[in-house]
């Protein structure tokens, strides 16, 4: 990573056109990201550096590749997939620990995603939106 620029994230949906998670990025109403142990760490292309640690502001990004808002990690740790935290299924605009894994299932269909399975939390909150309407 270019250590004379901020870290990135990029928030993609259904397809490069949907931008509905990063709008509740930028509406303040989701807070929480997870992903995968295994893949946290790994950069992900030029608009995705993964590896985020508490502190880190962070530049994100549609599936567009358009720089949406800035934010802040606020912490960072792991999960069990069958123990899902209220605050994480909150902070991911969920109505349940039930529909978060609902969701991650559908979304992550390569993965086995049993009780035992770990992901990474990102905790933030919003900086700043730079580009709000497409």
């Amino acid at each position: 990573m270019n250590m004379n620029r901020r870290k990135r994230l990029t928030f993609w949906g259904a397809d490069e056109n949907d931008d509905s998670l990063v709008r509740t990025v930028m509406d303040g109403s989701k807070t929480v990201t997870a992903e995968t142990v295994e893949d946290y760490h790994k950069p992900y292309g030029e608009y995705g550096d993964g590896g985020y640690v508490a502190g880190d502001i962070i530049e994100v990004y549609d599936g567009k590749e358009n720089l949406r808002c800035i934010i802040k990690a606020t912490k960072v740790y792991n999960i069990k997939f069958g123990a899902i935290p209220e605050e994480v299924w909150l902070g991911e605009t969920f109505d349940s620990a039930q529909e978060f894994r609902d969701c991650h299932i559908k979304c992550m269909p390569d993965y086995d995603l049993h009780d035992d399975f770990e992901l990474v939390t990102l905790h933030f909150e919003l900086v700043d939106v730079i580009k709000a309407t497409m």
